[in-house]
């Protein structure tokens, strides 16, 4: 059969790769095979050790795993501890960032050093922006992101080199720059794509990472110290999440391999824009325009039910039949990082003057779980992510949509070069994990012979 334009071959030949690729979901319970790393309880095949970090959703009771107010730690240390420690500073994402690549918390000598290599490193080979941020610009800056990742290593005469210093010194680097790689790639595609006007600020070497990104994005520079505050703990909240996620998994895949620095964290950020890793708050965003848009009163405990089951019962938004920002595949009772960045909303909304998107937010959060566990059947409890109120914090500090995935890989990259150094020091063995292959063995038929 001839075809008579390249887009009627593709959905045909798509139909014959969705039948050729099919396996049935039952065969994983046959042979035993943890889809997703997960099993049925969604805990995590155990598929390495680490230092750096530890997720708390259950207290073990001999056989029994009893369901927990989530913790997150980071290097022994719990992360609302290191965040409450920092007060009013603005430098406590470059604190916990010397945590976790140090595993040792900096003393005042210390984190005067590291915060001037990061200022130093936070600089751009000359004609970067220009020659490489600047072209083709995208509306995905995950993707721009990446691009850039990959090309800064033809400006690294080292870049393959896997000796422990000069992995540190890459991450280091990478670590200053993210933000600067977001950011600008988000101007060019703001110019060139929306017609926006252009900005390139450079970074203040005497500011903090969450304070050098507001500068850099905001056509006035200009920022205030709550709205500093608020990003600087939202970086730390996502900076790290134990080695199983997928971005860092992914990380330490590469790195077993032997492959150099920019291509594990290129494909770390390939992973993470991935809508069911790093997008989530995206989600939320639109689900809470939807729910603005279909509930007249904030305070109608019935009104706003009403309205989330037909979300639940896939009548209205997306149709997915999800409420997003509620669960986790980890936590259960609460995600810790979820109650410390909502302890800040409410001063966040007071500010912009957002109080009744606050009680919206609030409402829903409080409806939600209940809502859901009455509907269906939990293996475990629901609460609401980090996500749901990541996204109102960003959009109350006029950040736009494009960078919330960004903002994330700012953060995580943190994490990212603590794994992929823990892999260097400690392991020895490529990552190969086992496929059981269901192929029926065919005997080859010459190709004039076939129907």
């Amino acid at each position: 059969m001839k075809y008579t334009n390249m887009n009627d071959y593709m959905e045909a030949q798509a139909a014959v790769c969705a039948q050729a690729d099919q396996i049935d979901k039952e065969l994983y319970l046959k042979y035993g095979v943890k889809r997703g790393l997960r099993d049925l309880n969604g805990k995590g095949v155990l598929t390495g050790l680490t230092n750096i970090s530890s997720v708390v959703a259950f207290k073990e009771s001999g056989e029994e795993r009893i369901p927990c107010d989530g913790e997150l730690w980071y290097r022994g240390y719990n992360v609302r501890d290191l965040i409450a420690g920092d007060g009013d500073g603005l430098f406590g994402f470059e604190e916990t960032a010397y945590l976790l690549l140090f595993g040792k918390l900096p003393n005042r000598a210390e984190m005067e050093q590291f915060k001037q290599v990061i200022a130093e490193s936070r600089d751009l080979p000359t004609n970067f922006t220009r020659d490489v941020i600047m072209k083709a610009p995208s509306a995905d800056i995950m993707n721009s992101m990446t691009k850039s990742v990959l090309t800064l290593a033809s400006y690294d005469k080292k870049a393959t080199v896997l000796d422990l210093d000069n992995v540190l010194r890459q991450s280091i680097m990478l670590i200053s720059i993210f933000s600067m790689l977001a950011v600008y790639g988000y101007h060019a595609y703001n110019h060139y794509e929306r017609d926006g006007s252009m900005y390139i600020h450079r970074p203040d070497p005497q500011l903090s990472t969450a304070e050098n990104f507001l500068r850099m994005l905001r056509p006035d520079m200009q920022l205030n110290h709550l709205e500093a505050k608020v990003l600087e703990v939202a970086l730390i909240l996502h900076m790290e999440h134990g080695g199983g996620n997928n971005s860092t998994f992914t990380t330490r895949v590469v790195t077993s391999s032997g492959s150099d620095t920019y291509s594990a964290i290129a494909a770390a950020l390939s992973s993470l824009k991935g809508p069911k890793h790093g997008g989530a708050n995206i989600m939320v965003m639109k689900m809470m325009d939807d729910i603005r848009a279909h509930i007249r009163d904030y305070h109608d405990d019935e009104e706003i039910e009403a309205y989330l089951a037909k979300i639940l019962n896939k009548e209205t938004f997306d149709h997915k039949g999800l409420i997003y920002g509620m669960g986790h595949a980890v936590y259960s009772v609460s995600d810790p990082r979820e109650r410390v960045l909502k302890s800040f909303v409410k001063q966040l909304a007071v500010q912009k003057k957002r109080e009744e998107d606050s009680l919206l937010y609030e409402q829903i959060e409080r409806i939600a779980p209940m809502l859901i566990a009455k509907q269906r059947k939990m293996y475990k409890g629901v609460s609401p992510n980090v996500d749901f109120y990541s996204g109102f914090v960003y959009d109350m500090l006029g950040i736009p949509v494009e960078l919330y995935t960004p903002l994330f890989a700012i953060a995580r990259i943190v994490g990212w070069s603590a794994h992929r150094m823990e892999e260097l020091v400690s392991m020895d063995k490529i990552i190969r994990p086992a496929y059981k292959s269901l192929m029926v063995e065919r005997a080859y038929i010459p190709w004039n012979e076939r129907g």
